[in-house]
């Protein structure tokens, strides 16, 4: 063999070696693709390629979304563009931002704990006026046609007692039935000694002229003083029939009135009204008989105190307010009605673990019917922070109770949210600016608040869901089939007629718990067992959107993206490792966790769901 060939031979020989090295390498690789999509963890959207320095985006100020690898202007504006350099944030979320001591000190940061409201609850506080006590508003009338002689009592605010002599009214009704009155009475003595006809006849006039005054009003005592005089009375007594102090004084003398003219308005002031203005927000706390602390400005150093006896169904459509009235006790008349006073409601008691979860009103930035706060990363290098989406109830005081997105015992900044939210915009990230409008839907938009009583009866039927989980990871069909009988059993057993959203919100996912639990029960193979499974994992998932993990421990949503011929699949279940229901023993652990639902707390949706 020549030199030449035998450099080719020795040639030929080294690029077999090598391409059979990389064959190999192509066949571990292909081998091991199937395992990688279950075990290998994803790529960060966040890593940089090339060990080559860090790589600069060029964004615009006012539009933190233009991003670009080279400086010029900006698309929209035409503003010159600003380096924005990535690896100052490639460890960030795009919803995180980060700041140094000396940003946190300039923007004044303050975080505060998300805890559950106290016991003795929070405070509201209104605004309101005293007014006087309806029930007790009476009218003093004339029961007599005539003209008024005489006021007694000239000037409202006046006090009367019961009885006492308001007016005096000339009545020549009254005039001529008193003079027949005296006259059947002198009748009546001068013939006592007649016969018995005559003293009969006199006795029966007698009584018609005091039946006579009586049908015009007269009271009974007036009647047998009158019975008395020597002379027929020009003017007759007008009395107060109760005692109160006078609001209205509605005659003057010399005025002709008529039988049932209004005179006075008297009205009892130890008892008095507060009429609060609520606003929308406060009304779902608010409740008749609450105990209110009434501060008043001319009164102070002075609080009084009164219970709440009736809320307003209706809302001024345009002050976009409710009446709430408040009954006080005034005895010794320091209350007027006009002052104005400022009320303080506080929340029922309750224990704490029936209380909600409460944030400080300044955490909450809202975008229309959204709410986004800032919650402290807990465990990062340096001080970091993200927006997050929650679910805010109405205002009750200062506080927002929080519906859904937040944990106890998590830190929101309820000071300085917006120049985080300002930083993250310039640096292009997920700002509030930069999130959907009402329009969008949202990780929250259905979760409800319900009361105990339907965590009670939806945690049955989460139960024995997970139950049936357990025994298909087990590849046990028979005891999976009774604990999806088990399950529509619990979905029978939901009985609940309140509130009606929620009740509206629970029959389509009852209805898809029946048939497809029905259908699990009667399946024929595993295989079967596990497709009509899959239904039921996506309506317990809705359950948990809607009304939060009723169980007393956390939940967790997996996913494995090898069942079903590589559609991919998910399921909920209790434990923190994989247990993967699709499978069994074949492939138990393949699989991930997309999400933990805490009890009470809300699973949220995806954006692509």
């Amino acid at each position: 063999m020549s030199e030449g060939e035998a450099r080719d031979a020795r040639g030929g020989h080294r690029r077999a070696r090598w391409l059979a090295l990389i064959g190999g390498a192509a066949l571990l690789g292909l081998a091991g693709f199937g395992v990688g999509r279950c075990t290998a963890p994803e790529p960060s959207p966040h890593s940089h390629e090339g060990a080559g320095g860090e790589e600069t985006v060029w964004t615009c100020s006012m539009h933190p979304q233009i991003r670009q690898p080279e400086p010029g202007q900006c698309p929209i504006c035409g503003m010159d563009l600003i380096p924005l350099v990535s690896g100052q944030g490639a460890e960030l979320e795009p919803n995180q931002v980060t700041m140094s001591d000396r940003a946190r000190g300039l923007a004044r940061l303050r975080t505060s704990e998300v805890r559950r409201l106290s016991a003795s609850g929070a405070t509201l506080r209104m605004l309101g006026r005293v007014d006087y006590d309806e029930t007790t508003l009476q009218t003093v009338t004339a029961w007599i046609g005539g003209r008024i002689d005489r006021l007694n009592v000239r000037v409202t605010g006046e006090r009367v007692r019961r009885g006492q002599v308001l007016a005096s009214l000339y009545s020549p009704e009254v005039y001529a039935a008193h003079q027949d009155l005296m006259t059947a009475k002198a009748q009546l003595s001068r013939l006592r000694a007649g016969s018995e006809i005559a003293r009969s006849s006199a006795e029966a006039a007698l009584a018609s002229a005091r039946e006579r005054l009586r049908l015009l009003g007269v009271p009974e005592a007036e009647i047998q003083r009158m019975e008395d005089h020597v002379r027929p009375t020009r003017n007759v007594a007008i009395r107060s029939p109760f005692a109160g102090t006078i609001l209205e004084r509605l005659a003057s003398e010399g005025a002709y009135v008529q039988t049932g003219t209004p005179l006075y308005r008297v009205a009892d002031l130890t008892r008095l009204w507060v009429q609060l203005d609520a606003y929308e927000s406060d009304l779902p706390n608010l409740a008749v008989g609450q105990v209110v602390e009434l501060d008043v400005e001319a009164l102070p150093g002075q609080t009084f105190e009164g219970r709440v006896a009736f809320i307003d169904p209706v809302v001024d459509p345009r002050r976009r307010t409710a009446r709430v009235r408040v009954e006080v006790s005034n005895p010794e008349r320091q209350l007027r009605p006009g002052m104005f006073v400022e009320a303080v409601i506080r929340g029922g008691e309750a224990t704490d673990a029936a209380q909600p979860l409460v944030i400080p009103a300044s955490a909450a930035l809202f975008t229309g019917r959204r709410s986004v706060v800032y919650v402290q990363v807990r465990g990062a290098a340096q001080p970091t922070y993200e927006a997050r989406v929650v679910r805010l109830a109405p205002q009750v005081g200062d506080l927002f109770p929080v519906v859904a997105g937040l944990s106890e015992g998590e830190r929101v900044v309820s000071h300085g949210a917006f120049a985080l939210d300002a930083d993250l915009q310039i640096r292009g990230g997920e700002s509030m600016m930069m999130g959907g409008d009402d329009t969008t839907s949202g990780p929250y938009d259905l979760a409800l608040e319900v009361p105990d009583t339907w965590d009670r009866a939806l945690r049955p039927v989460v139960d024995a869901y997970l139950r049936m989980q357990e025994r298909l990871a087990e590849d046990d069909l028979a005891t999976a089939r009774e604990h999806a009988r088990a399950l529509v059993t619990a979905a029978d057993a939901v009985d609940l007629s309140e509130p009606r959203e929620a009740v509206d919100a629970w029959q389509p996912i009852a209805s898809h718990l029946r048939m497809h639990g029905s259908r699990a029960a009667d399946a024929g193979s595993i295989e079967d067992a596990r497709g009509q499974f899959e239904h039921l994992g996506s309506q317990i998932a809705i359950l948990l959107r809607t009304f939060g993990n009723p169980t007393d421990a956390p939940l967790r949503l997996a996913h494995c993206p090898m069942a079903f011929d590589n559609r991919g699949a998910e399921w909920v279940q209790a434990g923190e490792q994989i247990d993967n229901a699709y499978f069994g023993a074949a492939m138990r652990t393949c699989g991930s966790i997309r999400a933990t639902v805490e009890p009470s707390a809300f699973l949220p949706a995806r954006s692509e769901d």
